[in-house]
């Protein structure tokens, strides 16, 4: 049997197998992440929040410091702005554009040709993630030069961070497509996550705020491990990162997996 006929033959998920995971090929990546950037162009309600999403932050962090007069509330603003676009750009996003592709047919005819599966699901993210490191570029850039904060101290950190949250962010996405019937319902499966990460994973509300036991939930979070490394990029210090490095690692691990058995590919019956 041929590779495209046997991929035409697994069915809604991956498979006791899960996904082909084949060399992801620059060429083919890229093709598929220029189609996927035509269809968010197209849609100008998530392409407007995304890109008027990191000027209404600088406005509101200058209000922030102007109000306050504390630098360190502009740091942690910058550091949850960052945070902020991951969850909305990353996940919110691209839960939507999975749905989207699945419900019209199109990650079913892709599964026919050439391209593995991991390569399908990278090219649908590219653009988003694209997109994403240059919002958080644009917020570091705002708070250096335009709030005048002090630069990241840790920069490598900082960007380690940025990129394990959008590879993590970007499995969830896909596995929580597989639990969205549709693109109207996407709002309502994204928001547990959002939620969660907005209060524990201390994106805007301090960590150490919170009662003990709640905290010690809260580290273990999807996105707790990623806004830890993200913070200790910015403001330095000697904050232990093996824990949250290994936490944000284990999330990652066990998403790829759940990504490989429950990820649909054909629309929901």
């Amino acid at each position: 049997m041929s590779t495209n006929g046997s991929a035409a033959t697994r069915g809604a998920t991956g498979g006791p197998g899960g996904p082909r995971l084949p060399d992801l090929k620059p060429r083919r990546l890229a093709a598929l992440g220029r189609s996927e950037l035509t269809l968010l162009v197209r849609n100008r309600a998530a392409l407007s929040v995304a890109l008027l999403m990191p000027l209404a932050m600088v406005f509101f962090l200058r209000a922030t410091l102007s109000a306050n007069g504390a630098a360190a509330v502009g740091e942690a603003t910058v550091t949850g702005g960052i945070g902020t676009v991951l969850l909305l750009v990353v996940y919110m996003n691209l839960v939507s554009a999975y749905v989207a592709r699945r419900e019209e047919l199109v990650l079913k005819r892709l599964r026919t040709g050439e391209a593995g599966d991991l390569e399908i699901l990278a090219g649908t993210a590219l653009p988003a993630a694209v997109l994403a490191l240059a919002q958080a570029v644009v917020l570091v850039l705002a708070g250096v030069f335009v709030l005048h904060l002090r630069g990241p101290q840790h920069p490598v950190v900082l960007v380690l961070g940025v990129l394990a949250g959008i590879v993590l962010l970007a499995g969830l996405s896909a596995l929580t497509s597989a639990f969205t019937r549709n693109v109207e319902s996407a709002g309502l499966t994204t928001l547990p996550l959002l939620l969660a990460s907005m209060i524990g994973s201390g994106l805007f509300v301090p960590a150490d705020s919170l009662p003990d036991g709640v905290a010690a939930v809260a580290e273990l979070l999807p996105l707790s491990g990623v806004m830890t490394l993200v913070r200790a990029g910015w403001a330095g210090g000697d904050a232990a990162l093996l824990a949250p490095a290994a936490t944000t690692l284990a999330w990652i691990a066990v998403t790829v997996f759940a990504v490989g058995r429950w990820f649909r590919w054909e629309p929901r019956r």
